[in-house]
This record gives structure tokens, C-alpha cells and sequence, in this order.
């Protein structure tokens, strides 16, 4: 691989990244999440030194403007930790944010000079002082769509990622509703010259659909794995049943693997579980076990060293 990653502490060489979850949230607060903010410090930089301890190098911190991202925060915790962190710059899909948010009213080119400014000077959020903030810089971008919707919100947002992706060539996250509209996601992000081996389709396992998966796979998609520990919906052994048969079908070097813990009442330190060392801790080494050293090896290392490589 030629190109670097951005990570908060710097930019890295792709090899370097080590075992990548690629999708957790240090901070995020949302009026569709009430009582589940992540806002603590002290408690997400014990979380991160779990993830850290549970085999994990580097993570992506999905956490788009206006949710509470905190960059220098995050900064620190990676510092103090170990933990490469990747952060992120975008818009989420509209129920995160209040009705009259201004996001969500932003021209696609007012929404395009925040990013390029996150990724390229420094993140900075509405309601942080910009000298502290700007010690950090984003290594994503990243539009919300909602179930089967791409809104004139999510367009806008679409819109501007397309601009800032050409202007630095980082890739793209794009957060797909009980993984629908991934087809027609991948449209819209050619539309503005994104092309799909750029793009990451979050929460595609909450479609478990192999076949699909394959063909959004053979369309040079990368596919986001991040339902873990939600037995309520299915147990993790469905998972790995979709995991090896997409990867069987032509889709192993596009797979990737993240937690999406991203609850107050789901981290450890917050006084919940299961905590974001469960991916490492439990259903990584039933990957080993069911998909094999070489698979697990693509899904943590190989597959998202290329996916958050800077290519223009």
C-alpha cells in the first residue's frame, strides 16, 4: 500500500495500524439516545484502554459534528492509552440531531469547508475553543442515512463528502440504516465521484445477507460487521454464519470489523456492559476458530488499512 491514514496523533503508515476496530464512539451525544450520552473523559479513556488491552490498536471513532465529539478529548485519550485513533467529520442522519440543528439547514458547500477544515487544519466543534480543538484532525468522512432514505439532509451532506473527498482523497463512512439503501448509497456517492472502493457501508450485518453482501462486495464496497453482543436481535453465531459465507463468496477482502457499542449503558466503565472489550475478548477468537488465521487476519489488518488510506 502506498498513501498514510490520519489518525488524531498523526498520520501513520497503513501497515502500521496493527488489528483495527472500525467503528466505536469515545463520545457522542444525541436526543435520539436519551440517557445513554457518552460525556466522561476518565470513563471513555478507561473504555479505550480496554478496547486497547483486548487486542485492539487503532480504532475509528464514528462520531460525526454535532453529536459531542470532542477532538482534543479524544486526542488525549489516545496519547494517554496507546489506542491510534481515526476520527471522524461528517453529518449523521437527521433524527440525531434537533429540527431547527444547523447542519442540517447548511448549504452542501458550507458543509464541505467544515470537513476539508477537520481533516486538513484541524476539528474543531461549534461549542469548542478553536485553539485547543484544533490539535486534532479527522481521517473520515461520514453521511447518515436513514431507513431506506436519503433524504435532502443526507443529500446535501452527500453532496458535500464528494467535494471533500477529491479536494483530500479520505475515505468514506456511510451509516446505513438496518444496512438498507446500500445500493442506492453507493449511487448517490459516484454521483459525486466517490467511488464505492472508497466507501464503508456501516451496520450491513444487520441485514444478514450474504448474497447481498457479495454483490455489494463485487461492486468494491467495503462492509461494515458491527452488531456483536445484540443477542435481542441475533445471536453472534449468526454473524460469523454471514461473515464466512460472504467471504466464501468472493467478499474476503472487503470485510471489515467494528463494536458500535456506543451506549452509556453498554460500557463497562460507564457501569454497563457488555463493554467495547467484547469484540476482542469474546467473538474475535470464535472468528479465529470459524473463519481461520488468514480471514481474521483480512478482516482486522488488511481490509481496513486499505479502506482508511488516503487516495485521491
Amino acid at each position: 500500500m502506498t498513501g498514510f491514514v490520519r489518525t488524531v496523533t498523526g498520520d501513520v503508515d497503513p501497515v502500521d495500524l496493527g488489528r483495527v476496530n472500525y467503528h466505536e464512539h469515545l463520545f457522542q451525544v444525541s436526543p435520539l439516545l436519551p440517557g445513554d450520552d457518552l460525556d466522561d473523559e476518565a470513563a471513555s479513556a478507561d473504555e479505550a484502554a480496554q478496547l486497547r488491552a483486548s487486542g485492539f490498536e487503532t480504532m475509528v471513532d464514528a462520531t460525526p459534528l454535532g453529536l459531542g465529539r470532542r477532538p482534543a478529548a479524544i486526542r488525549r485519550i489516545s496519547a494517554s492509552t496507546g489506542l491510534r485513533v481515526v476520527m471522524t467529520t461528517g453529518v449523521h442522519r437527521r433524527e440525531h440531531y434537533r429540527s431547527n440543528h444547523p447542519l442540517l439547514q447548511a448549504r452542501p458547500e458550507e458543509l464541505a469547508e467544515a470537513f476539508v477544515r477537520d481533516l486538513t487544519a484541524g476539528a474543531v466543534e461549534p461549542d469548542e475553543a478553536a485553539p485547543e480543538a484544533m490539535t486534532a484532525r479527522a481521517g473520515v468522512l461520514k453521511a447518515g442515512l436513514g431507513y431506506w432514505r436519503i433524504d435532502a439532509a443526507a443529500g446535501r451532506t452527500i453532496e458535500a463528502i464528494g467535494a471533500a473527498h477529491r479536494a483530500t482523497g479520505a475515505p468514506v463512512m456511510v451509516h446505513l440504516e438496518h444496512g438498507t439503501a446500500a445500493f442506492e448509497a453507493l449511487e448517490a456517492f459516484d454521483g459525486v465521484g466517490v467511488a464505492a472502493d472508497q466507501v464503508a457501508l456501516a451496520h450491513m450485518d444487520r441485514n444478514p445477507d450474504p448474497g447481498l453482501h457479495a454483490e455489494l462486495a463485487a461492486a468494491g464496497a467495503y462492509l461494515g460487521y458491527d452488531g456483536a453482543a445484540r443477542a435481542k436481535d441475533w445471536p453472534d453465531s449468526v454473524l460469523l454464519d454471514c461473515l464466512v459465507a460472504t467471504a466464501e463468496a468472493g467478499g474476503a477482502s472487503r470485510i471489515l470489523l467494528g463494536g458500535d457499542v456506543a451506549r452509556r449503558t453498554r460500557y463497562r466503565a460507564y457501569g454497563g456492559l457488555p463493554g467495547l472489550r467484547y469484540l476482542g475478548e469474546r467473538f474475535v477468537p470464535r472468528l479465529m476458530v470459524k473463519a481461520g488465521a488468514d480471514l481474521t487476519d483480512a478482516v482486522l489488518r488488511r481490509n481496513p488499512a486499505m479502506w482508511l488510506t488516503w487516495r485521491r
